[in-house]
């Protein structure tokens, strides 16, 4: 069953005599898709799972021994037939499982050898996130699922990378796939982590207590396992004389869209949304006016769906989803 798109907009429309800015939340819901991970109906699927295995894990132990542990949650909350693996990020980025860069496909067999996998894993090394989200890239690569999705924990900072090379990198792989990003302890940078996860559309969260990390990739994983339908964009529509100020997504995680636009036909641009399965969001938008004093058209949303397809019907230009 295709996942249907439903849109409603809320706006002031009565603004003060003078205003120049319309502000409106967009609440996009799909229904009728993938509900979870056991569902026959979710979209072809790959998981990549990145755990930090630098020094600082060791500080105190139970961070590796909860990082291996959730990791082996994750590995069971696969369903069969997804393509996976799990790498090791230091100051260099290695295979954990499978042992050379490739993925394998999710089964009683390869679940069983992963988890076996990590308990020879030890913490050593530096942390360069760059270089893990190239060799997640270089896994990605070869494969033809539409939902590509990765999990990066880290304890630390970026110290072994500068930020130059970070930030090229992310230009590199941004919008290929998705990066939910995890700070287990307190000694990580939020801003850094939130940076990577707005650039890859995906979440960042902290794990103060490394016991609390196993639930929560149990519930990305399942999350993930659970979209059908990849490349969603929202387009929006301005008229004559206004622009879009930004575009944010507010809920269920904060996401800014503002530069990720695309033109597309006259006065209409496209923002990357990544995976739906059954779930709602919301984001904010909001439209510049000229002149002030003129009641604003804050513009018209587009129903989301796949990158590449456009609904003719629509003159505020909707990527319509076709299952």
């Amino acid at each position: 069953m295709t996942a249907q798109f439903q849109l409603a907009v809320f706006q002031n429309e009565y603004l003060p005599e003078g205003a120049a800015e319309v502000n409106a939340i967009v609440t996009v819901s799909a229904t009728g898709g993938a509900g979870g991970p056991s569902t026959a109906q979710a979209g072809p699927a790959a998981e990549v799972i990145i755990m930090d295995c630098s020094g600082s894990m060791e500080m105190p132990r139970r961070k590796l021994e909860e990082a291996k542990r959730a990791t082996s949650v994750a590995i069971d909350t696969l369903r069969d037939g997804v393509q996976f693996a799990v790498v090791n990020g230091m100051d260099i980025a290695q295979m954990i499982y499978p042992r050379h860069p490739r993925m394998v496909t999710a089964d009683d067999r390869t679940r069983a050898e992963a988890k076996s996998a990590l308990a020879g894993v030890r913490a050593d090394g530096g942390t360069a996130i760059g270089e893990w989200l190239l060799l997640a890239d270089r896994l990605f690569a070869d494969q033809p699922a539409s939902i590509k999705h990765a999990i990066l924990l880290t304890d630390g900072r970026n110290e072994h990378e500068a930020p130059q090379k970070l930030d090229t990198i992310l230009r590199q792989v941004a919008g290929k796939y998705v990066v939910d990003c995890r700070g287990v302890g307190t000694d990580w940078e939020v801003a850094e982590l939130r940076k990577i996860s707005n650039r890859m559309l995906g979440s960042v969260d902290i794990i103060a207590e490394p016991a609390g990390l196993a639930a929560d990739f149990r519930s990305m994983t399942a999350a993930a396992m659970g979209k059908e339908v990849a490349d969603v964009a929202l387009r929006l529509w301005t008229p004559q004389g206004a622009t879009v100020k930004y575009v944010k997504q507010v809920e269920p995680s904060l996401l800014d869209l503002t530069d990720r636009r695309v033109e597309s036909v006259p006065r209409s641009g496209d923002y990357p949304t990544a995976s739906w399965g059954t779930e709602s969001r919301d984001y904010h938008v909001c439209v510049q006016v000229s002149p002030p004093g003129r009641r604003p058209d804050a513009g018209r949303p587009g129903q989301p769906g796949p990158a590449g397809r456009r609904d003719p019907g629509e003159s505020a230009g909707h990527r319509h989803l076709d299952g």
